[in-house]
């Protein structure tokens, strides 16, 4: 059976991002794969964006990376790498990737925004409803930053939480 990690929501955090990697050398993992949010951050976009252009991962498309196509402060190459993402990705027969639910970036899967950015988690019914359309078993997401591994409507969904960037579990200051 072949091992994998997922990675995701790095946020221009090359230096977090260089832990994560030296972790899962170390684990026996035998590909990578990455769940969007690459660069957009005030840490090291640039050298993120290097280090994830040579690892060629397979990898998503998340909100924030939509959103910095015409950041002009980004190298065109960046911009174009950013560009060539795909939305959605499927990793292995079943086993399908996504930033924040199969249909949307920017729409959390496991978690629900209430007023003033609040965030719980989902209930069962909510996820079903945001899984409805996926016809994979094992889902793969990021966007929340938040860690966990649930089992509904016949699907396992798994959010590794942020690689680079970590918020507060119960606010989330990125734009929703």
């Amino acid at each position: 059976m072949q091992r994998f990690a997922i990675t995701a929501d790095v946020h221009g955090n090359r230096w977090a991002l260089e832990a994560v990697l030296e972790d899962i050398a170390q684990q026996g993992v035998d590909d990578i794969v990455n769940a969007g949010d690459h660069l957009f951050g005030p840490l090291d976009p640039g050298g993120s964006a290097d280090l994830l252009i040579r690892l060629e991962l397979p990898t998503v498309a998340g909100n924030q990376d939509r959103e910095m196509l015409d950041d002009v402060n980004l190298s065109l190459p960046h911009r174009d790498w950013l560009a060539s993402m795909p939305a959605r990705r499927e990793i292995a027969d079943g086993i399908l990737m996504f930033h924040g639910t199969p249909e949307q970036d920017d729409v959390f899967l496991l978690e629900t925004v209430h007023a003033a950015g609040v965030v719980s988690l989902a209930t069962t019914a909510e996820i079903t409803t945001r899984v409805a359309n996926a016809s994979h078993s094992v889902l793969l997401c990021g966007h929340t930053h938040i860690p966990r591994t649930v089992a509904v409507a016949d699907k396992l969904i798994v959010n590794p939480a942020a690689s680079g960037c970590r918020l507060t579990p119960m606010r989330h200051p990125c734009r929703m």
